[in-house]
């Protein structure tokens, strides 16, 4: 099991920590709730911050005269500016963070899919947008891992998310606390990962890592994380993982018999044909390492992205759910 940098992420205050919802309610959400025990949260409400209270009449983004702008319909108050200069002094003060995770279309707090309204008494939404803070999380941070708890249901997404939040947690701290040979270090843990996420930015992160001109650290850290930033800017394909499989199976292809590799092979079609999920062709590859004490791919992190107690079966495909005969 591997060793994680804990990310610093901040948090809608409302999914898991507090009573803070209009309504007074605190939304309850299995991934934040699991997260705790390997992340550092920075909770925050932008809506109490500027006053609002708790419980307080809900806020909504109203198109008036071609801008949107953050009303309460049932006081006609705009709070449009209060939010603006909440949001840019907030950011300005948390310093290093790995990513966010907000509220699920939140007119303050959602990153997208927000609703916007003809008028502070509409009905009918006319648009969707970003929500205030939300919006300026992305205009800030556009290349750190950021989702919502209604997203992060979704297997495929949660796994993209933890894997680049967990890797740039690491990758902050050797750009914090390194040097030159932990960068090397770091770079040939990540090689596989990077390998599955983007080959041509891998290619240039090894030529950065390299150093053949002798830039100084920190200058070099910059240039390495803006490439990385990019790498893992979208979710690997399929066959990109299959490659990468077949890539470590060529560490160990002259020490397997053929029924073996055969195996291994079947398991492999079968997540290229969408019957059986990564999980068995990596777990094949883990035995091997295990079994022919591979150093190299012992520490490649393609194989445990971030904390195993994160990687979930879907509810409804395992043994611990509801008894169905009774």
């Amino acid at each position: 099991m591997r060793d994680f940098s804990r990310p610093k992420v901040v948090v809608s205050r409302c999914l898991e920590f507090d009573h803070c919802r209009y309504n007074g309610d605190m939304i309850s959400s299995h991934v934040v709730a699991k997260l705790k025990e390997y992340v550092d949260f920075l909770p925050v409400c932008a809506e109490v911050e500027i006053g609002l209270g708790v419980p307080r009449k809900p806020v909504r983004i109203v198109l008036d005269r071609g801008e949107h702008r953050l009303v309460q319909p049932s006081s006609g108050k705009d709070v449009t500016e209060d939010m603006k200069t909440f949001c840019t002094l907030f950011l300005d003060s948390i310093g290093d963070v790995d990513g966010f995770i907000l509220k699920f279309r939140s007119p303050s707090c959602g990153f997208k899919d927000v609703k916007v309204y003809s008028s502070a008494e509409g009905r009918g939404s006319v648009g969707k947008t970003s929500g205030y803070f939300g919006g300026a999380v992305l205009e800030r941070y556009p290349l750190l891992p950021t989702e919502d708890e209604g997203r992060l249901r979704n297997v495929r997404i949660k796994e993209h998310f933890l894997t680049k939040l967990f890797t740039f947690a690491a990758f902050r701290k050797v750009k914090s606390e390194g040097s030159i040979k932990d960068l090397i270090s770091f770079h040939r843990e990540n090689k596989l990962l990077l390998m599955a996420y983007s080959q041509a930015e891998l290619r240039k992160l090894g030529g950065i890592a390299a150093n053949r001109e002798g830039t100084p650290f920190e200058q070099l850290a910059s240039e390495y994380e803006e490439h990385l930033y990019k790498a893992l800017s979208s979710a690997p394909r399929y066959t990109s993982n299959i490659n990468v499989l077949m890539h470590a199976l060529g560490y160990f292809s002259d020490q397997l018999s053929s029924r073996e590799k055969a195996l291994f092979l079947d398991w492999v079609q079968k997540y290229r044909e969408g019957k059986a999920s990564l999980c068995p062709a990596i777990n094949t590859i883990r035995s091997w390492i295990v079994r022919f004490d591979d150093d190299y791919l012992m520490h490649q992190t393609f194989f445990e992205p971030y904390p195993e107690d994160l990687m979930e079966l879907n509810p409804i495909e395992s043994h611990l759910r509801e008894d169905l005969w009774k």
